[in-house]
C-alpha cells in the first residue's frame, strides 16, 4: 500500500463502470427427498442394494434465466436450476463388498428481486458481428449471480419410486459427464437424499459510478522465484501436537456441545 493511501490523501474523483449489486437475498432450503439419478450400472446397484451411504455432494452447475415480470415494473423472476453430484457408496450382497457410483441431483427455485429500469443498449469493441452485418447489442437485463456452498447431506434412503414424479430432462453436458453414461428414470427403486442448502443470490447491473482516487494499485514487493528443497518447506510445518495429543472434552471450544466430537461422531449424553 503507498504512502498516499496511508495517508488517506485524495488525488482526483474519477469514473468507473462497474457491476452494482441492486438487490441481492439470501436462502436457507431444505431439499427434501431429492431422487438420485444414476447410470444404467448405478440404478442397477440401488434395485438390489443392500445398504447405501452418501458420503459427498457437491454443487457442479447452476443454469440462470431472468425474465421482467409484466406487472412489477424494475422487478425480475431468476428461475434458477441446481445440479448437485452425489457420491453413494452402495452394498449389493451380504459379504459387505461396497463400490461408489456417481448420480445426479436436481432442485429448481424461484427468487423475485428488485434490478431497476434501463433503456439502453450497450454496443462494445469486443462484441462480434452477425452473418448478415449486424452487431449484436448487450441486454438490458440485469445480471443474476448464485454463490452457494455445497450442501449439507441431512438424510438418505432407498425407497420405491411414484412412477408419477419421475422425469429428467436437459442436464448440462458438463455434469452430465461425471455420471459417464444415460442418466436411468425408469425404475422401480431409487436413493433419495434430503439436503441443506445456503445460497445468496443478486441482481447486478453495470453503471458508471464517481469514486476518490487514492492513487495507482502498484506492487511494491519483488516476484520471487526461489524455490525451497522439500526437506526445506517440511522443517517449516508446525509441529503437530493435536494429533499426538487429542484435547479432552473440557477443553474443546464452543460450538460442539462440550462433548469434543465431530458432526460425523456421535457425541453421548449424560441425560435419560
Amino acid at each position: 500500500m503507498s504512502d498516499s493511501i496511508n495517508q488517506g490523501v485524495f488525488n482526483e474523483a474519477v469514473c468507473i463502470d462497474t457491476g452494482r449489486v441492486y438487490d441481492s437475498c439470501m436462502d436457507r432450503d431444505c431439499i427434501e427427498n431429492a431422487r438420485v439419478y444414476f447410470n444404467e450400472a448405478g440404478q442397477n446397484a440401488v434395485a438390489n442394494a443392500v445398504s447405501c451411504k452418501v458420503k459427498d455432494c457437491e454443487v457442479d452447475d447452476v443454469v440462470i434465466d431472468v425474465e421482467p415480470i409484466a406487472f412489477k415494473r424494475g422487478y425480475y423472476s431468476c428461475d434458477l436450476t441446481f445440479y448437485f453430484t452425489i457420491t453413494a457408496e452402495i452394498t449389493v450382497d451380504t459379504k459387505c463388498q461396497s463400490k461408489e457410483y456417481e448420480g445426479i441431483i436436481t432442485y429448481t427455485k424461484k427468487v423475485i428481486l428488485c434490478g431497476s429500469e434501463g433503456n439502453v443498449k450497450t454496443f462494445t469493441s469486443t462484441m462480434q458481428t452477425c452473418a448478415d452485418d449486424i452487431t449484436v447489442s448487450g441486454s438490458n437485463l440485469p445480471k443474476c449471480t448464485v454463490q452457494c456452498v455445497d450442501p449439507v447431506i441431512l438424510d438418505s434412503k432407498i425407497c420405491e419410486i411414484c412412477k408419477c414424479t419421475e422425469s429428467i430432462a436437459n442436464v448440462p453436458k458438463g455434469v452430465l459427464s461425471n455420471v459417464e453414461g444415460e442418466l436411468q428414470a425408469d425404475a422401480s427403486r431409487g436413493l433419495f437424499v434430503t439436503l441443506g442448502l445456503f445460497s445468496i443470490v443478486q441482481l447486478v447491473r453495470n453503471v458508471q459510478i464517481l469514486v476518490p482516487s487514492y492513487d495507482f494499485c502498484i506492487p511494491h514487493k519483488d516476484c520471487d522465484d526461489t524455490i525451497d528443497s522439500p526437506c526445506e518447506m517440511f522443517q517449516k510445518i508446525s509441529f503437530p501436537f493435536d494429533e499426538f495429543f487429542p484435547k479432552s472434552c473440557e477443553s474443546t471450544s464452543e460450538g460442539d456441545g462440550g462433548c469434543g466430537c465431530s458432526s460425523n461422531s456421535r457425541c453421548d449424553s449424560n441425560e435419560e
